[in-house]
């Protein structure tokens, strides 16, 4: 399944990118292929494109966009997630201000201060974070900075976000209240 998850995440990564940069905040639920072309509601148009990009394995993942996410802090959302029993795996692709630890050991205690400060910091830099995590615990991450914007640039690994990865697999875990 870890090809699997690699894969859909990049998939993911790939399209967000072709929308550029400012994006909200997108969560997607994934299924495999073979449930979701099951569907007996599934729209005609929908279960061609799926068909399409279908490799025909059964590990082949689907990623579903949920609703609009509340723009709420994804760190507080997550743990309030609960997920259908199909649902193998998710997604939640956001954009950030990061700073190196030692500019971030330098930000005022006050949240407000603190964000100004990183936000307004030379050393900071936007990125794209595209993080993913399956029941069975495996994760994978992309990050994309909005500086050095090409897919050859793009990082990626099993451990790269782990504060997001962990609450999103806590998010999969039914047991997680």
């Amino acid at each position: 399944m870890k090809d699997a998850l690699q894969k859909v995440t990049a998939e993911i990564e790939h399209g967000t990118a072709k929308l550029g940069w400012d994006r909200p905040p997108a969560l997607y639920a994934l299924v495999k292929t073979s449930t979701l072309l099951g569907q007996p509601d599934l729209p005609p148009d929908i279960a061609q494109q799926v068909r399409a990009e279908w490799d025909g394995g059964d590990n082949h993942l689907s990623a579903i966009l949920q609703e609009q996410m509340p723009e709420d802090n994804i760190e507080e959302m997550l743990p309030r997630l609960a997920w259908p029993e199909d649902v193998l795996g998710a997604v939640v692709c956001v954009e950030r201000v990061i700073v190196p630890p030692e500019v971030e050991q330098q930000a005022p205690d006050d949240e407000d201060a603190a964000i100004e400060f990183i936000s307004n910091h030379p050393q900071r830099a936007e990125v794209r974070l595209v993080v993913s995590a399956l029941r069975s615990g495996e994760t994978w991450s992309m990050i994309r900075a909005r500086d050095f914007d090409a897919d050859e640039t793009v990082a990626s690994g099993d451990n790269l976000v782990p504060q997001l990865a962990e609450l999103l697999t806590a998010s999969l875990t039914p047991d997680h209240d």
